[in-house]
């Protein structure tokens, strides 16, 4: 198991002390980061949190998975990479590589 964590199925109100200071009772937390809505500000429901070594984050899933905080049962898993994204805009594949331009006004 790596040492971040996926937490899930947080209440809103929840920032990053309160996490770092529930995870703490597993090990050393390295960093807690409670993600975002970029333009409200508010929190999404979930974070990440990193622990200092492979046991600790083990242990932290084991104890705090199902956990209850805020009436809600919290979900911990090992974080798993961000796929990378395809297609958009200017990228491989999605509809953005081969358009063919009109030789003649389409009046």
């Amino acid at each position: 198991m790596g040492r971040k964590l996926y937490v899930g199925n947080l209440p809103y109100e929840v920032g990053e002390t309160e996490l770092h200071e529930l995870f703490a009772r597993a090990g050393t937390v390295e960093s807690v980061n409670v993600v975002r809505d970029q333009m409200t500000g508010r929190a999404r429901g979930f974070a990440f949190v990193e622990m200092s070594t492979d046991a600790e984050a083990q242990k932290a899933n084991t104890e705090l998975n199902s956990f209850q905080v805020g009436g809600r049962n919290l979900t911990v898993n090992e974080a798993r990479p961000k796929p990378e994204r395809s297609g958009g805009f200017g990228g491989g594949g999605g509809g953005g590589g081969s358009r063919r331009r009109r030789s003649e006004p389409r009046w």
